[in-house]
């Protein structure tokens, strides 16, 4: 059985996953289709391009995976269609790949143009639907990839700038919140090789990490290595820095908001 997976903006309000599915079910009825989520913030292709690292490994090799984060729906942007580490992705060249195709060579990226595999009438703003969810079925019952479209070179698609953390000259690891999930927890995009590479530079000092007026000192393991409502800073299962209150909101506690600086320094 084939699997797809769905991450959108598209929240749950409206018909607009509903009918993603159905499209896929009518071309491919055999298909499994997962939610991943929906409920990133409106055209936020920065929210989604960290998330897609944080759950593709862990669904079968040969998955299909949407994102359908696409504020240029409509325009001149291309979709792609993308194989990688013997899963596939569907998604608009607009960015939302970057951290995924980060480090690694794709196997295989097509610029889709081949229509015969898309809904007709096509809409001019719901790609998603009538583009993504039909080419995701059809892959799904057996399209190969190369049937979609003619191939590009990993350098010539769009990135996203400002999605790492970068060393100051004042010897300061700088990064901000990207994203807070539903307990409050603050989830930074400084990552664990990041982190590791930056302490090892003076390994006998203790790492310092402030967001706004808080400052924690040293690392944790878990949520419980400190007491009920106190801050604390750990990795998280994105394998990202995260900082957090044990058993508490950090987001209403600090009033925090995505796109605040996290400062790490060694004393």
């Amino acid at each position: 059985m084939s699997v797809i997976t769905l991450l959108t903006d598209f929240g749950i309000a409206d018909e607009y996953v509903g009918v993603m599915k159905g499209v896929m079910l009518s071309i491919c009825p055999s298909v499994s289709i997962v939610d991943i989520s929906h409920q990133l913030e409106p055209q936020d292709i920065a929210q989604a391009a960290y998330m897609v690292p944080a759950y593709f490994d862990y669904f079968p090799e040969g998955t299909i995976h949407i994102v359908v984060v696409d504020p240029g729906v409509g325009s001149q942007r291309a979709i792609l269609a993308v194989h990688f580490r013997k899963h596939f992705f569907i998604a608009p060249d607009n960015g939302v790949l970057s951290l995924l195709l980060r480090d690694q060579k794709s196997d295989t990226i097509i610029e889709v143009n081949t229509s015969e595999y898309f809904l007709e009438p096509l809409s001019t703003t719901f790609h998603g639907r009538d583009i993504f969810a039909a080419l995701g079925a059809h892959m799904a019952c057996g399209t190969e990839i190369e049937a979609l479209g003619c191939r590009r070179q990993i350098e010539d698609l769009v990135r996203l700038t400002d999605l790492t953390c970068q060393v100051t000259e004042k010897s300061e690891l700088i990064g901000k919140i990207v994203s807070i999930d539903r307990f409050g927890n603050l989830i930074s995009n400084i990552d664990t090789r990041q982190l590791h590479a930056f302490c090892q530079a003076e390994p006998s000092r203790q790492i310092h990490i402030t967001i706004g007026s808080l400052t924690i000192r040293g690392m944790a393991k878990t949520y419980a290595d400190v007491s009920s409502e106190e801050p604390l800073a750990l990795i998280g299962s994105r394998g990202y820095l995260e900082i957090a209150l044990n058993c508490a909101n950090a987001q209403k506690q600090l009033k925090a908001r995505r796109g605040d600086r996290v400062r790490i320094t060694l004393s």
